[in-house]
């Protein structure tokens, strides 16, 4: 009768006296192949060089088994996993909401958020919400889009026309950097202040944290701005549901 008893499969390979076969065909701690060796001889072997013996290839017959610092083995892989994650880019699409009458100096800070995101490399879609007698004026609001496309040209480009989505028009706006140049350049900068702040030791505590603030744009992380976008997401959502 089958019991599923809870708990995890480990996927982590077999060490030193876990390893449970009669013989293992046995590879050098440079890669030679030593051939196939009984068990107790290759754990000697292992006790011999200072190392442990890890289970490779469990499904061949024998199992394929090699001589390592499996302490250090898991500790590079997890740094090259580090790594590959760090250079991993996600495409990211922003989102910013306008309405067609928008005050000058209230369009000059979305424009900023818009700007920073390209710069990000990331997408930015772009929404113009029409409310009441808005509605009949949609060329209010593609005149808008048109003004904000062309003043951000320099660093993304019109990815999707503007088009009418119920109540709202909808653009998107794609960068002209990629992900990885963007992420690139950011550690750049900052490993550039990391230096210019070490080569003039009498800098000013609240410049250098200045600089560290930095650290969060080339790690992708841009908190504060995910968290003016929501709050004037959920502004303009309530909005629209007081018209409704």
């Amino acid at each position: 009768m089958w019991c599923y008893r809870g708990g995890s499969i480990s996927t982590e390979p077999r060490i030193n006296d876990r390893i449970r076969v009669p013989e293992v065909r046995l590879v050098g701690p440079s890669g030679e192949q030593v051939g196939i060796v009984p068990l107790a001889k290759a754990l000697e072997l292992a006790q011999e060089y200072d190392l442990d013996l890890v289970e490779v290839a469990a499904s061949a017959r024998p199992p394929v088994c090699k001589l390592m610092d499996y302490g250090k083995f898991k500790y590079e892989s997890a740094m090259k996993a580090r790594e590959a994650r760090k250079n991993q880019a996600h495409t990211v699409i922003k989102e910013m909401k306008l309405r067609p009458k928008i005050d000058p100096h209230d369009y000059d800070t979305k424009k900023g958020h818009v700007v920073r995101f390209l710069k990000q490399g990331d997408k930015v879609k772009i929404t113009i919400m029409f409310r009441g007698r808005e509605q009949s004026r949609p060329e209010l609001g593609y005149r808008l889009l048109q003004r904000l496309a062309s003043d951000v040209e320099d660093l993304g480009f019109i990815e999707s026309n503007p088009k009418q989505d119920g109540r709202n028009m909808i653009m998107v706006l794609g960068p002209h950097k990629k992900k990885t140049e963007a992420m690139a350049e950011a550690r750049e900068a900052q490993a550039a202040r990391k230096a210019e702040a070490k080569a003039n030791p009498g800098k000013s505590q609240n410049a250098a944290e200045s600089d560290a603030d930095g650290e969060d744009i080339a790690d992708d992380v841009d908190t504060a701005e995910a968290e003016t976008v929501e709050a004037e997401t959920v502004e303009a959502q309530a909005e629209a549901s007081a018209e409704v």
